[in-house]
């Protein structure tokens, strides 16, 4: 086979229209194979000679897309001291773009004979491996360009590709739980109904079915155990796995672009599926063992472990850094995907021991002309010392907003000396990000997300019910924040399922009308159950795939209600936060941005707050504080809106505000059903009932206005026969 000498960049295999050129990096090597595998599996090894600042490359002007390949590393094998070369072990380029295959667990994937830690394996394991691919790097976008949603008109849906579409009737049978599932037109027209703005995918990198699952008849569901952060997952390929996965996804990007709809990924750079110093040796840890992981100090046999899954990417590397970046400007450059959630991000920021925001991967973020540029979202947590960073990550980065999460479950379900917290949470979370110069739209908002209890299962569970795991029910969060409203499990008591269906309609609209970003989690606004299954990372099932054929229509056109409400009122999608001062009204009344006010409609006082059994809060937003142009040069205008959460287990009688906050009041959302047919206008300071466990919205009255969009009310009005433990009656 010709060979000639290629180019050290861009790492991994690239296809240039002729040829291909491969590069690798290793420190450690003494010598680089390159080996290439025909259909039969028949291997042609190639030696890789050139070497230029440790990484080894090679132009083969004969090799064509779909061609598949690995490597095989010769260097020091002494665990000891943190080295694990071994050219018995074939392994998967780093920077493979796409992954033929599966590993199947044999014991030659292990450099030690199993049972005997201390030992060696020089057994070949290149039969049992997984394959990088050459792919055709070039496809045809159409002109496609990325919606580029401001934060502060953003929705995000936090899908599965497969859990979403496995079970859609109207997506080919050959088509279900893939990214051409996905993209699907019955499922865009589904997200377009809800108003989502941004789709992010729980992982699609090539990533490892851990064998303790399999051995159980399960999987890794989830897919947080990558082994390949270029590669699309192939197993999500309606077409196939040679590259096919690569033109699959782009179709899938280019067909969300053209409904406006954004592609967010879901990336877990924190860890590889090689595990702690008992794994398997599939890619790094056979290239540049010490380079690629942060391993003990003073014990390089074993791994520093942030994340609970055996090994942490080593952030104090320029090279694994370098992996990470090249890894993170492909997905936006080529395959044209508009953000990031990083997985357990607080790993990547420990250069050293703790959580530090000054290091060196927040600068390359912060630096890089490409990555900076795009949605940037933490989880901003791991099992680390000091890992709870909520609030803490740099001015440039959103955040999942845990403490939103547990503020709302506690507030609906009841608990005591809330009104505080939840006020903030509700408004933005200023005490988290206003002091590092960040907006509201820093806070990601969510109520429930794929780890945890769907929302039909959080008003319908006390207690975690994961027996499916194999584990005893020992796994998964034991406090959830969740109440099951009066029974556990599925039931027939028509208060109890109208009970469950008003909360889950009080959590949707408390996330939708809530100050910063809302994510929904996929199947939420359906009603999907997960039989209190709070931790379905290895149930790859009915249990967890959305069941469309069971679906709560109610709900959905509550949630897409909502949504619109949202969309049509910038009061509830501001980019800054309220400052509590008076702003110019007609002919210079004043009134607050925000005022908080008590069921009597006077202004909430100190001790209101101090209250610790007070349940029921209203708050006044201005439409007067919102002003200015937005981005198409319209002049933004609102009018006033009252909300009122009750979350007693008792009706309220509220006194509306006096006529300085609106002559006259509209109710354009009542969780509880009762005021939402009203076609009567409210006057100012009169009285109103706010039934037990149920959120209003009322808007200032206008006559030059048309009357109030019923749709809600309509949604409301709809019944359909219930899912077990579920229900949309009233």
């Amino acid at each position: 086979m010709e060979v000639w000498p290629g180019n050290a960049y861009p790492l991994g295999a690239t296809f240039d229209g002729n040829g291909t050129n491969f590069a690798i990096f290793s420190e450690v090597a003494e010598s680089v194979q390159l080996c290439l595998f025909d259909d039969d599996g028949t291997q042609t090894s190639v030696a890789v000679v050139e070497v230029d600042g440790y990484v080894w490359h090679c132009y083969l002007p004969q090799i064509q897309p779909g061609q598949k390949y690995g490597y095989r590393v010769t260097g020091l094998y002494d665990p000891e001291q943190g080295q694990r070369g071994n050219p018995n072990k074939l392994l998967l380029d780093p920077y493979a773009k796409a992954v033929a295959g599966k590993i199947d667990w044999d014991p030659s994937l292990f450099s030690y004979n199993l049972g005997d830690p201390d030992s060696k394996n020089d057994a070949d394991s290149a039969p049992h491996m997984m394959l990088g691919v050459v792919i055709n790097p070039f496809f045809d976008w159409d002109g496609d360009r990325s919606p580029r949603t401001p934060y502060h008109h953003s929705v995000i849906y936090e899908a599965h590709v497969k859990g979403l579409t496995q079970l859609h009737p109207d997506v080919p049978e050959e088509q279900r739980g893939t990214y051409a599932g996905v993209a699907h037109p019955s499922v865009i027209e589904h997200l377009k109904k809800l108003g989502i703005t941004a789709i992010e995918l729980m992982p699609v990198h090539q990533f490892v079915q851990d064998s303790t699952l399999l051995d159980q008849g399960l999987s890794n569901y989830w897919g947080y155990n990558t082994i390949g952060f270029f590669a699309p997952h192939n197993e999500y390929s309606s077409t196939g796995d040679l590259g096919q996965q690569v033109q699959d996804f782009k179709a899938m990007v280019r067909a969300l672009h053209l409904a406006d709809i954004e592609v967010i990924l879901d990336v877990v750079y924190n860890h590889t599926a090689e595990g702690n110093h008992l794994g398997p040796t599939l890619s790094f840890r056979g290239i540049d063992n010490a380079a690629y992981y942060r391993l003990m100090d003073g014990d390089e046999k074993h791994y520093m472990d942030y994340t609970g899954t055996g090994n942490s990417l080593n952030v104090r590397n320029p090279h694994a850094l370098q992996l990470l970046m090249d890894s993170l400007r492909y997905w936006v450059t080529e395959m044209h995907v508009d953000g990031f959630r990083f997985d357990l991000a607080s790993t990547l920021a420990r250069e050293f021991y703790d959580v530090d925001k000054l290091s060196t991967f927040f600068e390359l973020i912060q630096q890089d002309p490409v990555v900076s540029q795009v949605k940037l979202i933490a989880e901003p947590w791991d099992i680390g010392p000091g890992g709870y960073q909520v609030g803490n990550f740099p001015p440039q980065w959103t955040e999942w907003n845990g403490k939103y999460r547990d503020t709302v479950r506690d507030f609906w379900r009841g608990e005591p000396s809330t009104l505080g917290e939840f006020a903030s949470r509700l408004t933005g979370s200023a005490d988290l990000y206003e002091k590092s110069g960040r907006r509201p739209v820093a806070s990601i908002n969510f109520v429930t997300a794929h780890d945890g209890f769907t929302i039909a299962d959080l008003v319908s569970y006390n207690d975690k019910h994961n027996e499916a795991n194999g584990e005893g029910n020992n796994d998964g969060e034991s406090h959830n924040r969740s109440w099951n409203c009066g029974v556990e499990g599925p039931t027939e008591d028509p208060k109890v399922l109208g009970l469950r269906a008003r909360q889950q309609r009080n959590f949707i609209a408390t996330l939708l009308l809530s100050q910063g970003v809302p994510m929904l989690l996929h199947g939420d606004e359906l009603g999907r159950t997960q039989q209190g299954n709070n931790n379905t990372y290895c149930q790859d099932s009915e249990l967890s795939w959305v069941h469309w054929d069971a679906v709560d229509k109610p709900l959905v056109e509550f949630t897409a209600a909502v949504n619109r409400l949202r969309a049509d009122h910038p009061t509830f999608r501001r980019s800054r936060f309220f400052d509590g001062r008076p702003v110019l009204r007609g002919q210079g009344d004043k009134l607050p941005d925000i005022v908080w006010l008590n069921v009597d409609g006077r202004e909430m006082l100190p001790d209101d707050w101090d209250s610790g059994f007070g349940r029921t809060i209203g708050v006044f937003f201005n439409g007067d504080s919102i002003s200015g142009v937005d981005r198409r040069g319209h002049q933004i205008t609102d009018v006033n809106f009252l909300l009122y959460f009750n979350a007693h287990d008792d009706v309220v009688e509220l006194t509306l505000p006096s006529k300085d906050y609106a002559p006259k009041w509209d109710v354009v959302i009542d969780t509880a059903g009762v005021h939402a047919d009203d076609a009567v206008t409210l006057g100012s300071s009169a009285k109103i009932a706010i039934e037990a466990k149920a959120l209003m919205v009322l808007r200032a009255h206008s006559a030059q206005e048309e009357e109030p969009d019923h749709s809600v009310a309509a949604s409301l009005a709809e019944r359909v026969s219930p899912m077990p433990g579920l229900s949309s009656e009233l």
